[in-house]
């Protein structure tokens, strides 16, 4: 029988469409991060979800993603400081390795990852939850973004990386619809850094007004 340690840090999961900047907000707060992009599935892995008409696998699709041991490394953080994670190269679609995250006696971290809002839900009746941010930096910005990034790390091909790029942008507002229904607040780059500043020092973020 598993036995649930108090937990003596909590989590700010960030997400928000690939490119949006949540690795560089995340970097800019200070607070350690967890990748959420390790926790993706091998390319072999043949639960792997295909993008509709395509043979191309959809990394976009959260069944792309193993929810489970990501949400597992999150509550040992949180109750322990210290957890193995899987190390995941982009460009191989393969883990290539572990390694252990400390984040010591530190009250609070982050997740981020286009999929961190899934798992919002969960961490919240883990009693893990500090926040819960959706990055927006707009359509055209993050297809720039996301495209030089991608191209720069060769993390596909560069047909592959057109075609994701395009359908993408086109979904866009759809992606930030569901990550906001999901339990993420709709921010931009100063306000999440606003809100992690809040969450740093135990003040629980403004309500979001009501639509």
């Amino acid at each position: 029988m598993s036995i649930h340690l108090p937990a003596s840090a909590r989590v700010v999961l960030l997400c928000g469409p690939s490119g949006s900047g949540k690795s560089l907000v995340a970097a800019r707060s200070g607070l350690p991060v967890l990748r959420l992009d390790d926790f993706y599935k091998e390319g072999d892995d043949p639960t792997l979800p295909l993008v509709a008409g395509s043979s191309d696998i959809d990394w976009d699709h959260p069944g792309s993603w193993d929810t489970d041991v990501a949400v597992a490394a999150i509550e040992a953080l949180c109750r322990t400081g210290r957890t193995k994670i899987p190390v995941y190269d982009i460009s191989l679609s393969a883990r290539t390795g572990e390694e252990t995250v400390d984040i010591g006696r530190t009250p609070l971290f982050i997740a981020e990852g286009i999929f961190a809002a899934e798992i919002v839900e969960r961490c919240r009746e883990l009693g893990l939850l500090a926040d819960a941010l959706c990055l927006n930096r707009g359509p055209v910005r993050t297809f720039r973004r996301r495209f030089l990034r991608d191209l720069k790390e060769g993390r596909k091909s560069v047909p592959f990386l057109l075609r994701r790029g395009w359908r993408l942008m086109r979904q866009e507002r759809t992606i930030i619809a569901r990550q906001t229904s999901l339990g993420a607040h709709p921010c931009d780059k100063d306000e999440a850094l606003g809100r992690l500043a809040a969450a740093a020092v135990g003040r629980r973020p403004a309500a979001t007004p009501a639509p």
